[in-house]
């Protein structure tokens, strides 16, 4: 890595700090001086801010004014290869670059000094009387495989006293140990042997190893069916990257997806990776972001945002389930972390592996392309097969209006139940009921804060927005009309589907899944344990268990509505209704049992509903894609949503109206500019919204004009305004 530049004390030099000041300011290089990229601590006004070295000075100030730095952090220097991904990353979102500097920092106590810390262990459990307390402590270490706590986290995580884990270190139950406040990772061993990979799993493996040890950046998409042992795949990519001494990232779409995976990873490699989430501790956040700018991290395996941890030596990228939606940021700042994969590594001369059983439209478009290699696993792993997929034709059904399990489903399921197989039924729909309607002058309860319905979520007995998340009891008598009695709950929620799925089958141990079921990622992965080891004959669940989970029980999966995605003007509906519909069915015959999926539909004859059934991805995706390419949307066109807010509705339009009015730069590089128009969630918060749309040429200079355009357009009082590049959300 080429040595940054060294100032000495009293240089003039250049700092870029997190505060929303779109530009440098000049400092003093403090004494001992610093390097080009440390972390600082400047003088800001009154205030002490967080910054980054980004040169030398620019100078044109009176000389006696400039501040020196206070100090340099102990931490290590941003490298060039960050800082140009920072900039591009905020070029091609259109973001102020203090907001993805933020994003880059977002670790606490950056700035403590180094120091040292009581951290507690797991000892001999057995040397000592269980209670319940006890038990709830003991029970922590192992779920976090073992790791160190400080005595405030360890307390806080158990739901115990400071006092009941001091009383636990007589005995050797818990250790205390003096340690370094952020201590490096275990190295993890790319030698140890993985598991037997079959032929077709060997050849992906070399075809990897032979991109991994190429002195470029490359990207391949990794597509294999499901239970395919896509992970064996690139965990042994990941080894190789180890082997060259580099670093290794790997994202996943969903934090409970963590527990399994972080288990594989250790058999593959002794020891646990670094693991980054908003489910880990602060404490821990700050060791990993310390400890891989320094090399001391080997591996993460993390959500989206881990991407701007500050790797000293990048070799592979790895995007899991690189087609999950939970990958687009929608609020802050707006970015795609498949997309901002891809960038990171082209500046790092890293790679990546973009993994799915049904990859995005964007990366299949790559890969066909030859922007991409493509890598296929066509088969599944071991003796499983893929699961056989038909369709139950609701039309045909004839259920009353308050059932949604068919008869010829039911039948199935019993049938499961009587064989100790395990069976999932999916909808895609949290709560009770999405629609809480007045019977006598039927008026819907919605949120007083957003233009949306709230949905009945029974088991807290309360309506929940899930927009902005507010919530109130359930009312005994209609807001509007003031009836007694007439509220009545429309259509399903899962927890409506359990209530007739326990009324069918009352003999059966019924679990739902959904994310808003579980106060913890700790309980949710602890559920999703239980589950694969058994402890559920039927699982009722959103989209959650779409996403890689592996229940080797599972035989039957039933989806009750597999047309909720069809619906609205979404141009990805397609796309994303196929992905959802063969991941779900995926669930099923993942071990030596056979697998089958059932589809409840109204449209059997949907395109989508047959492409699903003869499993033909080519014919779906080749299709899909020439129908974007005539109407020149994603991946063959560029959209750009703006997004306006407002307390006043009014303000809002008129902002937008002069915004769409004035788009001169836009209208040069041939884009056009659709709207003002009410967002189709209008007030969400309080907060009128209101969208514009840009549409142009794939490799049209789309960010350079839009930010042409909004320089002369400051929003004023309460206004606020979003880009969106690449929306993946019209809403």
């Amino acid at each position: 890595m080429q040595q940054a530049a060294f100032f000495k004390q009293d240089d003039l030099i250049s700092v870029i700090t997190t505060q929303p000041i779109e530009r440098a300011l000049d400092y003093r290089a403090p004494e001992g001086g610093c390097f080009d990229g440390a972390y600082v601590e400047v003088p800001l006004g009154p205030r002490k801010v967080l910054g980054v070295v980004w040169g030398a000075g620019q100078g044109g100030y009176d000389a006696a004014k400039i501040r020196p730095v206070l100090r340099v952090l102990d931490v290590a220097p941003m490298t060039p290869e960050m800082k140009l991904f920072l900039q591009r990353a905020a070029d091609y979102t259109v973001t102020p670059f203090s907001a993805m500097l933020r994003l880059a920092t977002r670790a606490p106590g950056l700035s403590d000094p180094p120091s040292m810390r009581k951290i507690y262990y797991p000892g001999n459990k057995t040397a000592i009387k269980i209670t319940k307390a006890r038990e709830r402590v003991l029970d922590i270490f192992e779920t976090y495989g073992g790791a160190g706590f400080t005595l405030k986290e360890l307390a806080g995580l158990a739901g115990v006293s400071t006092s009941v884990i001091k009383g636990m270190l007589p005995s050797g139950a818990v250790v205390e140990k003096v340690a370094p406040r952020d201590r490096p990772f275990e190295r993890l061993n790319p030698d140890k042997t993985g598991k037997t990979l079959t032929k077709a799993q060997s050849a992906a493996v070399d075809h990897l190893n032979a991109l991994i040890t190429q002195d470029a950046y490359s990207t391949a998409l990794l597509r294999g069916v499901t239970g395919s042992g896509k992970t064996e795949v690139y965990l042994e990519a990941v080894a190789q990257t180890l082997w060259q001494g580099q670093q290794a990232l790997v994202l996943l779409p969903e934090i409970a997806l963590t527990g399994e995976f972080l288990q594989r990873v250790e058999s593959r490699f002794g020891v646990r990776p670094a693991e980054w989430h908003s489910g880990v501790t602060m404490t821990e956040r700050r060791r990993i972001w310390k400890m891989v700018g320094q090399g001391q991290a080997e591996l993460v395996v993390g959500a989206r945002s881990a991407l701007f941890l500050p790797f000293r030596s990048l070799g592979l990228i790895v995007v899991d389930e690189e087609h999950d939606s939970s990958y687009k940021q929608q609020d802050g700042v707006r970015y795609h972390a498949r997309d901002m994969a891809v960038l990171r590594a082209s500046i790092a001369g890293a790679k990546v592996v973009l993994a799915s059983a049904t990859p995005s439209l964007e990366s299949w478009t790559n890969a066909g392309a030859g922007k991409y290699h493509r890598i296929d696993l066509t088969d599944r792993f071991g003796p499983s097969v893929l699961p056989t997929i038909e369709t139950i034709d609701m039309r045909s059904e004839n259920l009353p209006s308050n059932r949604w399990i068919s008869d010829t489903l039911a039948a199935q399921v019993q049938m499961r139940l009587e064989r100790s197989e395990q069976v999932l039924l999916f909808l895609n729909r949290r709560g009770y009921a999405p629609i809480t309607l007045c019977r006598a002058c039927g008026m819907q309860i919605g949120c007083t804060h957003c233009d949306a319905r709230m949905v009945e979520h029974r088991f807290l007995n309360r309506l929940v927005c899930h927009q902005c998340g507010d919530s109130q009891a359930k009312p005994t008598s209609c807001p509007s009309c003031h009836a007694e009695d007439k509220l009545a709950a429309v259509g399903p929620g899962v927890e409506r589907l359990a209530e007739e799925t326990a009324e069918l089958f009352p003999q059966a141990r019924i679990v739902t899944l959904s994310s808003d079921m579980f106060g913890t990622a700790r309980a949710l992965k602890e559920q999703i344990k239980e589950i694969a080891e058994g402890a559920a004959d039927i699982i009722i669940g959103t989209q959650l268990v779409a996403k890689g989970h592996n229940f080797p029980k599972l035989t039957l999966v039933g989806v009750i509505d597999a047309d909720l995605g069809l619906h609205g003007s979404d141009l990805r509906a397609a796309e994303r209704t196929f992905q959802l519909m063969r991941q779900v069915a995926g669930r099923a015959g993942r071990a030596d049992q056979p697998g089958v999926a059932l589809l409840q539909t109204h449209q059997p004859e949907h395109p989508v509903m047959t492409s699903i059934l003869t499993g033909n991805e080519e014919e779906f995706w080749d299709a899909e894609a020439q129908a974007r390419q005539e109407a020149a949307a994603p991946p063959f066109g560029r959209m750009v949503g703006i997004v306006i807010s407002a307390s006043n509705p009014e303000a809002a339009f008129d902002f937008g109206t002069r915004l769409a009015q004035n788009a001169h730069p836009l209208l040069a590089i041939g884009a056009q500019v659709f709207g003002p128009a009410s967002a189709p969630i209008a007030r969400i918060r309080g907060r009128h919204r209101v969208r514009l749309l840009i549409k142009c040429d794939k490799t049209a200079p789309v960010q350079a004009a839009i930010r042409q355009w909004l320089q002369a357009f400051a929003p004023k009082g309460d206004l606020r305004l979003a880009v969106d590049i690449d929306p993946q959300s019209f809403l």
